[in-house]
Parts: C-alpha cells; structure tokens; sequence
C-alpha cells in the first residue's frame, strides 16, 4: 500500500516536477491495450510506472536498442513439481522474465495440510519474484486414495487473510461439485464471500456440466487437451491457461484452434514443470517463443503472457506498460526470440542473490509402517488383465487390456509390462494397490519417488520385486524423494526432505543430482522420448483419465470405480 506521501511523490514524478527515480530513454514497447508499438521515455518511480513521454530521471538509461514487454505471469502452477522451495523457485524463473505467479500448494497441502502451506507462504515473502497463492480445494483430491491431511472449509478460511493468498485453487474434485457436497459448498461459498477467484479443473467436462461448473462461480480451466474445450470454455465466458509443462503438453495441440477473437480470454501455465525442463526450455517464456513461431501477434501473445491472467487474478497493477501500473518488465536484445537482455520487479533489476530458506519443522514424512515386500504380490485370476498404457507428454491415460505374462498365478513384468505399486507412507498402514503399466519400455530394476500426485504416497516402477523393494526402502533412508535400484542395489537417489516433495539447493545444483538420476535410468533402457519421471508422478491420480492407481486400488476414472486387474471371460 503506497502512503499519501508516495503517492504525492508518485504524481509530482509524472509531470517531471521531480526526477523520477528510473526512466528508460528512447525505448520501443509493446502497448497491450491498443495493438501499437509506442517509442518513448518510461519513466518509473517508487516501483512504479508514472509516466510515457519525454522524461529525464535520476537515473537514465538508454533504452534505443531494446523492446520492453510486461514481465511475464504463469497463471497455474505446483512450484513443488520443480522440486524447489519457493525461495529457490525464483532463480530459475525470473531470469526467464517470468516476474508474477499464481501457485497452488497443493502438493505439500496433501503432506503437511496447513502447516505446508504456511510453511510455502513464509518462505515466499521477501522474495523479488510476485508470489501469490491460491488455496488448495481438494486435499484430499478424491476418498479413493490415502493422504497425509484434510483441509476443509473451516481449515481453510482464516488463511485468506494472508497477503499472498488470491482465492480458492483448482476444483479437482468436479463431482463434490455437481453433487452439491456439503463441505465443496462450504469451500466455493467462502471464497465467494470473500470475493477472490475461483480456479477449475474440468478434466472432460463438458455441455451442461460446465454451465453447473460455471454456475458454482468457477471461472478458469487449464485442463483442455482439444481447441473444442478450449472454445467451449470461452464461449461460456472461462479463462483458459494453456498449459505446457512437462508431463502434460497442450499448448501446441491448442494452438490449432487458436484465434484472435479467443485471446482475450486466454492465458499460459506451466502447471507442473520438472527442474531440467525449467532450465533448459524455459516456463512461460516457452510459451511466448512457441506463439510467435506460430504467427500469433506480438500484441496478442503479451496479453495471453500478461495481462490476462491479470484481470483474471484482480492483480491490480501487473501485466501492462502503463501508468500506475507495477514495473515488472523485460528489456528484449530481439523480440522475435525473445532474447532476454534483463528483467525488472517493481523498477528493480533482478541480479541472481542467495536466498534466506525459511526454516521447517517437517519430520521424515515417509513412513513405510506396515509395508513389507509381501504387498507388492499382484495375483491375476485371469490371463487377461486391465493396463494402464501410458501417452507420450500427457497425464491422461490409455484403459487398455492385454494378455500379461504370469507365473503360479502371479504377475510377472517383462520388456513390454512393467509392474507399478501404490504404497500409502503418511501414516505406515501397509495400505498398497499394485497394477501393470505398458509404455515405459524400463528393461531391468526399479523406480520409486514420494512425488505422487495428489496424495503424494510412494509411486514404485519395477520389473522385479527384489528391486522394487530396494528402492522404496531407500526413499525411507533419505527422508522422500526419487531412488533407482537394479540387482538388489541402490544406483541412484535424490534426496528431497521437505515433504518427500522439494530441496532447498541452488536450481543448478538440483539439476545436476537430477541429471544422474537421468543417467541412472537410461541404464535400465526407459525411454527418453517423454519425461518418465513426471509421467510416472501423475499415474496415482484419480481425477484423470482413464485408467489409474491409488493405494486402495486399481481406478477407472471414466466410471469413478475401483475394478479389478484381472478381467474375467
């Protein structure tokens, strides 16, 4: 909040009668109300824009070889799927020009309930990059799976009080919400009340369905995977984040259907993005670069980058060039590939600083309990069996059935099936769902990881249950994160103690643990062609289709029913 005496500062800065602290001579930027490119002096003070024209400043700056475009907003998005804390987040997005996002913590929600998120909120303030959250609706995101927490309603309500927090996150859960549920209700009339948006998750939907989606005061959606939903959406009046992380690729797919009329109502969202796709790729600059290859715009691009997703968020002053707007922007060496000469939050350059991690109080979340290697049998009463069969870059999932190799009985993984285990590890109940997964191609040994979505159990990818076995142990031994094994032996493992969900190392340094983990899984012969690890990550979540695995059981989504493995003649 600016004080009178700033806001008299901010005013006598605008018509030059004081030098405003910043201004940028001479530069060409992209005026996202108008379609036009303007060349002026930008002049800002008190981390503000206050003036377009002809200006001097306390400092000055030519600007004559550069562009300057609004910093970047990534509308949707689990910091945690990058495995770093949020104060560790920041380095490696801001340097992409991405200076605002809109987070959902609901991964650690799922762990930790409350004391996760505020954990997330504590280490998200005084950091240089716009953190502003959204509260997680869904945790847990079904009752066909086992978590660490519950948040209801009343959980729920005094954390609006917390700057950073926005509103109510992605409503997964669509159909407490077409079933009126009690406590959904409860949670969509809160942030009613406290008019704040409401995100959505409308995996399928469609018809009158999102007109009852719409009706409960949902307004965006980031799960379209056709231009169909995506005109559907819009058509009723929904923002719609096209996502493209790392796991789940719909940006290009969409862009099919894309036109101007539709811009309007669009954004981008990164939604889950693994470190080496963060660093290497980009976030929503991916997603700016992939648009203007396509031949959208300039102008059309920046209001998809920015200032939508601001008028959807009611984040008031962010996403445009303009007077009494924040001054997040990017100067561009070249606007055609986005070449990124620096990045500015609130009139200040971002320069790569050592972050302060909050400190946290989480206990070693994996707790096997229970578990013995026994629960990892998976007896088939039929040749016959129901497969989860994997599509390359998306979460959603063939419902297919095969004839499965088995001995005495039991199934047994070769080349082309592999055996996947569900192993609730809150609470130690020895609660475990095995299935068959077709598609990962993974010749020899095993996988485990704490990062399941949503409930965050232990995900395990093996050929045999000795490896199996080996490396769920060892994601114990190391307080969560990814372990391989082969031959009855750990080959490899990344350590992510907080929550079994994220470090607090530099980005480059998690990137390069997360190579080796790379390195280690090429020896088993899984296949590069997507990213295995997020893919497997996303195989436990039960409001995506079709076919999934939770620690109570094989699922499918389509019929939103536990059914068996074998399929009877």
């Amino acid at each position: 909040m600016k004080t009178p005496q700033q806001i008299k500062s901010q005013i006598l800065a605008a018509k030059n009668v004081i030098l405003p602290h910043l201004v940028i001579k001479n530069v060409q930027f992209v005026n996202v109300f108008t379609d036009e490119m303007e060349r002026a002096d930008v002049a800002i003070h008190n981390g503000k824009f206050v003036g377009i024209g002809d200006y001097n400043g306390e400092q000055e700056i030519d600007g004559t070889a550069y562009t300057m475009v609004p910093g970047l907003i990534d509308a949707h998005v689990h910091i945690e799927s990058s495995m770093l804390s949020p104060s560790q987040f920041q380095k490696a997005v801001l340097p992409r020009g991405i200076t605002t996002i809109v987070t959902d913590p609901h991964e650690i929600a799922n762990v930790q309930g409350v004391k996760g998120i505020e954990w997330m909120l504590k280490d998200s303030e005084n950091c240089m990059l716009n953190y502003r959250y959204q509260l997680p609706s869904c945790v847990p995101a079904t009752s066909f799976e086992d978590n660490g927490a519950t948040l209801t309603a009343e959980d729920l309500a005094p954390l609006y009080e917390h700057e950073l927090v926005l509103g109510l996150a992605e409503v997964m859960d669509f159909p407490a919400v077409l079933s009126g549920q009690d406590d959904m209700m409860e949670k969509l009339s809160d942030a009613i009340k406290n008019n704040v948006p409401i995100d959505g998750h409308g995996a399928g939907l469609s018809g009158k369905d999102i007109n009852a989606y719409l009706t409960a005061g949902i307004i965006t959606d980031h799960e379209c995977v056709k231009p169909e939903e995506m005109i559907e959406r819009v058509r009723r009046g929904m923002y719609v984040a096209l996502r493209e992380g790392s796991a789940a690729r719909n940006l290009h797919d969409l862009l099919n259907g894309y036109r101007k009329e539709l811009s309007h109502r669009l954004m981008f969202c990164t939604d889950d993005k693994h470190i080496d796709d963060l660093l290497e790729e980009g976030s929503i600059d991916y997603h700016v670069r992939s648009c203007l290859k396509a031949g959208i715009d300039i102008y059309s691009v920046m209001r998809m980058a920015s200032l939508n997703a601001a008028q959807c968020y009611n984040l008031k002053g962010k996403g445009a060039i303009a007077p009494g707007f924040d001054a997040d922007f990017i100067l561009l060496n070249e606007i055609e590939e986005f070449d990124i000469d620096s990045v500015w939050v609130n009139g200040t350059r971002y320069e790569e600083e050592t972050a302060e991690v909050k400190e946290c109080s989480f206990e070693n979340t994996v707790v096997l309990g229970n578990y013995t290697k026994e629960l990892l049998n998976l007896p088939l009463t039929s040749d016959i069996a129901r497969v989860i069969e994997i599509i390359p870059n998306s979460i959603v999932t063939k419902k297919s059935t095969y004839k499965v190799p088995q001995e005495n009985g039991l199934f047994t993984a070769d080349e082309e099936f592999a055996k996947m285990a569900v192993i609730e590890r809150h609470k130690g109940t020895g609660s475990a769902g095995v299935g068959i997964v077709k598609g990962f191609n993974l010749q020899n040994g095993a996988i485990a990881t704490t990062i399941a979505h949503d409930s965050h159990n232990i995900i395990c990818l093996g050929t045999n249950d000795e490896d199996m076995d080996v490396a769920i142990r060892e994601l114990e031994k190391i307080g969560g994160g990814i372990s391989i094994a082969c031959n009855g032996e750990t080959i490899a493992s990344l350590s992510l103690p907080f929550g079994g969900l994220m470090t607090t190392v530099s980005p480059e340094q998690l990137n390069d643990e997360y190579s080796e983990l790379l390195l280690a899984l090429a020896s088993l012969g899984i296949t590069d062609e997507f990213s295995p690890l997020l893919t497997l990550s996303f195989l436990a979540l039960p409001v995506i289709p079709s076919l999934k695995l939770t620690n109570q059981g094989l699922f499918d989504v389509d019929t939103f029913t536990f059914v068996d493995v074998s399929v009877e003649e």
